[in-house]
C-alpha cells in the first residue's frame, strides 16, 4: 500500500476495531478479513497493520519506553488533592 492512502481511523472505527478483537481471536479462521468486515471500509491489511502497531505500542509501555505523563494534581474546593 503507497504510504499516500494511508488515513487515519476514526473514533467509531476503533470502537469497531476493538470489539471485533473481543471477539475474533487468533484461533479465528480468517481473522482479519472478519475484523475488517466487522469495522467497515477497511481492507484485512489494514486491520492486521493497525493490530500490529497497537502491540508495538503496549509492548512499548509495558517495557517502559513511554514514560509516565507528570500529572497536575488539583485541590478541591473543600482542601482536598485529587
Amino acid at each position: 500500500m503507497a504510504s499516500s492512502s494511508i488515513r487515519s481511523w476514526s473514533a467509531k472505527e476503533n470502537k469497531a476495531f476493538e470489539q471485533a478483537l473481543a471477539v475474533f481471536d487468533k484461533d479465528t479462521p480468517d481473522r482479519w478479513a472478519n475484523v475488517a468486515r466487522a469495522v467497515g471500509g477497511r481492507t484485512p491489511e489494514e486491520v492486521k497493520r493497525h493490530y500490529d502497531i497497537l502491540v508495538e505500542d503496549i509492548n512499548s509501555i509495558e517495557t517502559g519506553r513511554v514514560p509516565f505523563p507528570k500529572y497536575r494534581t488539583t485541590t478541591a474546593s473543600n482542601g482536598t488533592k485529587r
